[in-house]
């Protein structure tokens, strides 16, 4: 895909892998390039699930503070919308998306992974958004995406002291959602999109548009998106078939139609 970002489409999986030695630093043009990446994913039907992945020792420490530290107010008020567009490419992929995170996943390489349905994380894996450390706040969803997935308090603390979490912490309070030995993360991130690879890919898309944007509705909004998704599904192949297979129990052979 580019310098620093990879694609690489396997068996329904398309992974994208940030290869920008030594710590996967998020600089500007990793940011394009995973936007870029997550344009390539959304529009081909051959890719069913996707994997973000860092590597064997670091999944990304952080953005480029080299490249931040002399920019001005009106230089960063530019950039942060851009930055935040990236990540947001990445959490807007219409398919199931989980970050195989291993070494560190700082700031906004944490934010990267919060851009994810699901993260499986090494036991040796850190995380954390330490940006107050530096005199700022996370700026590509930390302060939004953290405090929905583990709530407001602990995302305060995470946020406001800027400490790191290990693979232990970041499961109990949800920050990963499975935690192995290192050298099982990539395959235990195929293993938890394995059962998506040949579902109703139509409904998998609703599930993920229903759960993500009834976050930002009230009850009453959220559950008249619901219900238009739904609907919706009527009009799908997949729906005939799946309803067909259950009356006829058999197994459904879904297209993604």
């Amino acid at each position: 895909m580019g310098d620093f970002v990879r694609l690489e489409i396997s068996d329904g999986i398309g992974t994208i892998r940030l290869e920008r030695p030594p710590m996967n630093a998020l600089n500007t043009q990793v940011q394009e390039e995973l936007r870029t990446a997550a344009a390539t994913v959304t529009t081909d039907p051959d890719v069913r699930a996707v994997i973000v992945y860092g590597g064997e020792k670091v999944f990304a420490a952080g953005a480029d503070i080299k490249e931040m530290a002399d920019m001005s107010y009106v230089d960063m008020a530019a950039r942060a919308v851009e930055l935040s567009g990236a990540l947001g490419a990445i959490a807007r992929i219409p398919k199931p998306v989980v970050a195989a995170i291993t070494g560190y996943a700082l700031g906004g390489g944490c934010e990267l992974a919060l851009a994810c349905d699901w993260r499986v994380a090494a036991e040796d894996a850190k995380l954390g958004q330490p940006e107050i450390k530096l005199g700022i706040i996370p700026g590509a969803g930390g302060t939004q995406r953290l405090a929905r997935l583990v709530g407001p308090a602990r995302a305060k603390d995470l946020i406001m002291s800027g400490r790191m979490v290990d693979a232990t912490e970041a499961l109990a309070i949800g920050l990963v959602d499975r935690v192995v030995p290192a050298d099982r993360v990539y395959a235990e991130a195929v293993a938890l999109v394995q059962p998506y690879l040949s579902g109703p890919a139509q409904a998998l898309r609703a599930a993920k548009l229903a759960v993500d944007g009834g976050l930002d509705m009230d009850l009453n909004s959220g559950l008249a998106w619901e219900s238009q998704l739904f609907a919706a599904l009527f009009a799908t192949d997949d729906r005939r078939e799946g309803m067909a297979a259950f009356v006829a129990k058999r197994k459904p052979d879904f297209t993604g139609r």
